[in-house]
């Protein structure tokens, strides 16, 4: 499928290793190189400050959604084309899935873990059909994959759920293979609206 804009969720703080913020970096260049609008949370702090900033050096076009709480506390990147300001962290999702045709996580903390879930049990459960991308920096979310593994050993997530989760350590790459994305077969019972 052809990719115009991807959602990324990642951390308002830079965390302890330049890799982090060199990885978002090199992620705003490959979307810059391929045309790809970028979609994230609307901060000019940490990871999130970075990667607006790269992207829009590069000329990526790019639509930040923050909630108006954080927008007050002045963490709003003032320096966006489109900045849309929301009057909750549900309506900020909602507005970032709608605007997106994938979806990458990059290091963060638990609201970037949070958005990451959320939008992979979407995909899983057929409510949207948007690929779900993992950049894995400096094996910052390795203990995640092997937890996930443990939990498709004890039949918690079957294999098929986890595959949607596409893992990558090289942004490039990582976008070449959410274009090829295939969204799951939903069972019969779910494509209908059963219960």
């Amino acid at each position: 499928m052809r990719i115009s804009s991807i959602c990324v969720y990642c951390g308002s703080s830079a965390g302890r290793q330049p890799a982090y913020v060199e990885a978002a970096r090199a992620l705003a260049a490959a979307l810059a190189r391929r045309k790809i609008r970028l979609v994230y949370g609307g901060g000019r702090v940490g990871v999130m400050g970075a990667l607006a900033d790269a992207a829009l050096g590069a000329g990526c076009s790019v639509t930040g959604v923050i909630p108006r709480a954080l927008a007050v506390k002045e963490v709003a990147h003032d320096g966006l084309p489109e900045l849309i300001v929301t009057e909750s962290m549900h309506e900020r999702k909602t507005i970032m899935a709608e605007r997106s045709d994938a979806c990458v996580a990059l290091p963060g903390g638990i609201g970037t873990l949070e958005e990451l879930f959320e939008a992979w049990t979407w995909t899983q459960l057929g409510f949207q059909r948007k690929a779900i991308g993992l950049l894995n920096v400096a094996g910052y979310f390795d203990g995640l994959i092997q937890f996930l593994e443990h939990s498709v050993s004890e039949g918690y997530l079957k294999e098929s759920h986890r595959d949607i989760l596409v893992v990558d350590t090289d942004p490039e790459a990582l976008i070449s293979r959410l274009e090829s994305f295939e969204p799951p077969v939903l069972p019969k019972w779910l494509a209908s609206g059963g219960t």
